[in-house]
């Protein structure tokens, strides 16, 4: 079950970050050439919203599960980049940053201006993306 949970959350990380890319990349465009807020990027950032939820809830699942999550949560931990990576570092700053995109989602689908609603996804959307990226454990994604 926990490397099922395993593969799943890192097969799911790559369709996310692939989905707030296009969202923050659309938005950016928008925004800049003061173009409307289509159907297309509503449904973009949307997915995004989504795929981000549901990838928390799997990561909070191997959390729990994992030998390097909560389980392994101690002062010597802390001691160790990777494990407290693995054990704090990484579920607390993604939540964070989850929080924002589903701030930034919420708050522009209530704009009626459309570059309003643009800046607020690039922002909101495009903070949560470089929170997710500055956490990733990249060590683990190229071995």
């Amino acid at each position: 079950m926990y490397i099922g949970f395993q593969h799943l959350h890192s097969v799911l990380a790559y369709a996310v970050l692939l989905l707030l890319v296009a969202a923050v990349g659309m938005a950016k465009y928008g925004w800049f050439l003061n173009k409307p807020f289509t159907e297309a990027q509503r449904k973009v950032t949307l997915f995004a919203l989504i795929g981000s939820h549901i990838q928390l809830l799997v990561g909070l699942v191997l959390y729990f599960i994992s030998p390097l999550g909560l389980s392994n949560l101690s002062s010597e931990t802390m001691g160790n980049s990777m494990a407290r990576l693995y054990a704090l570092e990484h579920p607390l700053i993604n939540i964070i940053a989850l929080v924002l995109i589903t701030i930034g989602f919420s708050t522009a689908k209530r704009m009626t201006e459309d570059k309003k609603k643009h800046f607020r996804i690039v922002w909101m959307y495009g903070i949560g993306l470089l929170l997710i990226l500055s956490r990733i454990p990249w060590t683990a994604w190229f071995s």
